[in-house]
């Protein structure tokens, strides 16, 4: 995958095609990549939605799964730049920032909120 095209997101938009699912043949490759892929969230929360994803599979994967994790794989091979630094801190102090837009949706009324927890220069700690 190391000269694979890369893609935008780590997630297809588009629908799922109708059809019978194929089971993916070699479950220890599917459970390691996955595994991996866990791993690599904490450095990277925007995977955090396509891996939780993914592994929700890992007892039975379909070739529509393992098609998934490359794209995954192809969306990191073109955001290798991206990630958070974890780096030695001379602080040990904890800030925590939150931000809210109560019913700022002009939609649906619905809300927004997060927060960001830091120990000294890293952060630790988020919810969006």
């Amino acid at each position: 995958m190391v000269d694979c095209k890369p893609v935008a997101t780590p997630v297809s938009t588009s629908k799922a095609v109708p059809g019978g699912v194929v089971p993916y043949a070699d479950l220890t490759q599917y459970r390691s990549f996955a595994s991996a892929l866990q791993y690599l969230t904490v450095t990277r929360p925007d995977l955090s939605y396509a891996v939780n994803r993914l592994c929700q599979h890992m007892h039975s994967p379909s070739t529509v799964n393992w098609a998934a994790l490359k794209r995954v794989l192809r969306y990191l091979n073109g955001t290798l730049h991206l990630g958070l630094k974890i780096t030695a801190s001379p602080s040990l102090d904890i800030h925590a920032y939150s931000d809210s837009d109560w019913a700022g949706n002009p939609d649906d009324q619905k809300s927004t909120s997060g927060f960001a927890v830091f120990l000294g220069t890293n952060l630790v700690s988020w919810v969006c």
